[in-house]
């Protein structure tokens, strides 16, 4: 599962492995615990560096144990090529989208989620970090899904439908 912050990955990601009956990898959750500290804590000691680091070795860690699986992505993780060389081999990758306004509503509150770039205003810094990611994104994407306006049980049907009518789950 791809995807900026705020569009909804986490949530659909457990709604999908629990209807398909598939394990859960998380791997934001997956850093912290092999940091022993909250993603900011992260960041504030290590840089974005440290942690882009620690996601790469996640990303192939889980990647390489992950067989009928449904992995939750940091929004991130597609600023490495070899993160989406592993995923992308290894199975289907989904994006989710969502409008600006959509994910600053949703995430503007959010303290677990530390700034990604200087001297910008927090709707400023979403507006360029998404234009910035666009092409990674869309060329990353198996299958896209706007959650702009939909509940996650309908995004997560939709994907889980899709997925079916390609074959690539029963």
């Amino acid at each position: 599962m791809l995807g900026y912050r705020g569009t909804g990955k986490s949530v659909i990601a457990k709604i999908i492995s629990d209807e398909l009956g598939r394990k859960l990898y998380r791997v934001d959750d997956l850093i912290v615990q092999a940091a022993g500290k909250p993603i900011p804590e992260i960041v504030k000691q290590q840089g974005w560096s440290g942690f882009r680091k620690l996601e790469c070795e996640v990303v192939s860690r889980v990647t390489g144990e992950a067989q009928d699986s449904v992995i939750d992505c940091g929004g991130g993780v597609v600023l490495d090529d070899n993160n989406m060389t592993l995923l992308k081999r290894e199975g289907r990758c989904v994006l989710l989208t969502a409008s600006l306004s959509a994910i600053i509503r949703r995430i503007k509150k959010d303290r677990n989620r530390p700034g990604l770039k200087e001297g910008l205003s927090f709707e400023e810094e979403q507006k360029q970090i998404l234009a910035d990611r666009h092409e990674k994104y869309q060329s990353s994407a198996d299958f896209i899904c706007d959650t702009t306006s939909q509940r996650p049980g309908e995004t997560a049907h939709e994907i889980i439908a899709f997925f079916k009518k390609q074959g690539w789950v029963k």
